[in-house]
């Protein structure tokens, strides 16, 4: 008997409690009722085969003889292929199982876009072997079927709505989405499908620059290793040969000192031996003298008196004083001297190698801040350097206000003897050098102060005025506007005006900003430039007959 006349062809199995509906097709009771519950009861009733309508819907009674067919069928027909023949089972939550297994659901290999039916190979066979089939759509296992039908009118959606953009069934076009814009959802699929696979080349290609950029800095991650390895190794060598040297130069003074300890030491035994042997002769003299003294023979007495006048040949030696006397206290007093200056030296030093140091910034890409909190994630607080500000200029509150009145120290005339500072302008350079990218606040009262920022020369600082060469720029604060300079070049500048003024600069990306601060931040200039040299944080306070003007660093928080 031929099993394919005796299947049902919704669930493409054997019979099931087999029906004969008013056509003369059979099909499984509960696959019917299931088609017939999915359609529209305002609509005829129809066939899934001939597609033949039925009004009011079939009452449905088992047919006994097609069952009783089926039974024998089971009987006679061969049993199953073994389990290792078959697909198996749903293993994952990504596998799919076959809708039409009853038990043991095997593995789906297919779904059917028009069944809306998941089947394994063993139910997929009469897809491929009955002209029936011959418009369905199979493709690979899906979860989503049943998404594929209208929750409003129980169809198949197969249009696309791209005035909504979703998918609507053929009853949604004349219904809910009357008069918008519809499509075969196969069209627009095709569609999206090209701008896919446009998609799909941006993210591959940028995946590609991704992961040659991961190379870039795994690169440069190994060069700041190697560097800073060899940094290392260098800086110890050069500090043990500036210990040694300075071991040696102890040695060389240690073994001076000891040397001129036994010079002077010799010298002065030398001096107490020939002071004894005067004391031994005076003793021997001053016996003979006893003697004389007590001679009674005059005839004697005068032969025997020239023995005072060896006296006379003796002379007298000088007086020692008592008194504090110093030895070896000025050579300390000169090494303590060298000492000072060596540190004081190094320490300077030592500033300028620990900004090069913090100078070093592997160029990542960042943006510029956009809010106040974040500006202040890059904060920097500065103070001024007294080695730089103008005689005519005072500095306070730790050195991190400057003003144009007020009242020098009492060491002050000796404390500018010798350094190079402001001398024409009254400005001020910051003692902090600006590195990565940093962000500060001047707040200002009075009139007349230019914020700027600036390179340094490390031998002579130029005397010029912020902005007036092309070393510095410079943001000069009005009342009611302000001017931005450099290189002797001034645009004015139209924003609010504040007494606060807010500086951000990334040397490294090129980047300078200025701000006016009050409740918001209003961008007043940004310069964008190549940075050639460490960069510091300028003052200007103009000489003019105005007074009482300040500018502080404030504190950041």
């Amino acid at each position: 008997m031929d099993q394919e006349k005796l299947c049902c062809s919704v669930c493409l199995d054997l019979l099931k409690d087999p029906v004969t509906i008013p056509c003369g097709h059979n099909y499984c009771m509960i696959c019917i009722n299931g088609h017939w519950d999915r359609e529209d009861p305002k609509r005829a009733y129809s066939c899934p085969q001939c597609r033949q309508t039925f009004v009011p819907r079939p009452v449905l009674v088992k047919n006994t003889m097609l069952a009783e067919l089926v039974e024998d069928l089971k009987k006679t027909r061969p049993q199953p292929a073994p389990a290792d023949l078959c697909s198996a089972g749903p293993e994952g939550p990504e596998d799919v199982a076959c809708d039409v297994c009853t038990g043991q659901k095997l593995k789906a290999v297919k779904s059917c876009l028009v069944c809306l039916v998941s089947y394994c190979e063993q139910h997929l066979q009469p897809h491929y072997e009955s002209s029936a089939f011959g418009k369905h759509k199979l493709v690979n296992p899906s979860k989503g079927l049943k998404g594929n039908i209208c929750s409003t009118h129980n169809e198949v959606m197969k249009m696309f709505c791209r005035t909504d953009q979703r998918c609507i069934c053929y009853l949604c076009c004349v219904n809910e989405h009357k008069g918008h814009k519809t499509v075969l959802a196969e069209e627009e699929s095709i569609a999206k499908q090209k701008d896919l696979k446009l998609i799909l080349q941006k993210a591959q290609q940028r995946i590609q620059n991704r992961e040659e950029e991961v190379k870039v800095l795994e690169k440069e991650r190994e060069g700041i290793k190697q560097s800073a390895d060899a940094a290392v190794k260098d800086s110890e060598t050069i500090i043990n040969e500036l210990v040694s040297f300075i071991q040696g130069k102890g040695s060389n003074l240690k073994q001076q000192i000891k040397t001129q300890q036994k010079t002077e030491e010799n010298r002065i035994e030398e001096f107490q031996k020939k002071l004894k042997e005067e004391i031994t002769e005076l003793r021997r003299m001053d016996e003979e003298l006893q003697q004389l003294s007590h001679t009674e023979d005059h005839t004697e007495f005068l032969l025997n008196y020239s023995l005072p006048y060896k006296l006379n040949n003796y002379t007298d030696s000088p007086s020692f004083e008592t008194c504090p006397v110093k030895y070896f206290e000025d050579l300390q007093t000169a090494v303590s001297r060298a000492r000072d200056k060596i540190k004081a030296f190094l320490s300077e030093e030592w500033s300028k190698i620990t900004l090069t140091v913090r100078s070093v910034d592997v160029l990542l890409p960042q943006a510029e801040p956009r809010s106040r909190e974040e500006f202040m994630k890059c904060s920097r607080q500065l103070t001024m350097d007294p080695d730089t500000v103008h005689e005519n200029l005072f500095l306070s509150n730790q050195n991190r206000t400057v003003s144009d009145t007020g009242q020098h120290p009492t060491n002050y005339d000796s404390y500018l003897h010798g350094r190079d500072r402001f001398s024409v302008q009254q400005q001020v350079l910051s003692k902090e050098g600006l590195t990565g990218p940093c962000y500060w606040e001047v707040e200002l009262k009075g009139r007349g102060v230019s914020v700027a920022v600036t390179y340094k020369n490390e031998n002579k600082l130029d005397q010029s005025g912020f902005g007036s060469n092309n070393k510095s720029w410079a943001l000069d604060c009005y009342s009611h506007s302000y001017k931005f300079r450099h290189n002797n070049v001034t645009v004015t500048i139209s924003g609010p005006p504040s007494s606060k003024v807010g500086v951000y600069v990334d040397p490294r990306a090129g980047i300078l900003s200025f701000y006016s601060i009050s409740d918001t931040m209003t961008l007043l200039r940004r310069v964008h430039t190549t940075f050639t040299e460490p960069l510091y944080a300028g003052l200007w306070i103009w000489k003019s007959f105005w007074n009482d003007t300040t500018a502080t660093f404030n504190e950041i928080k």
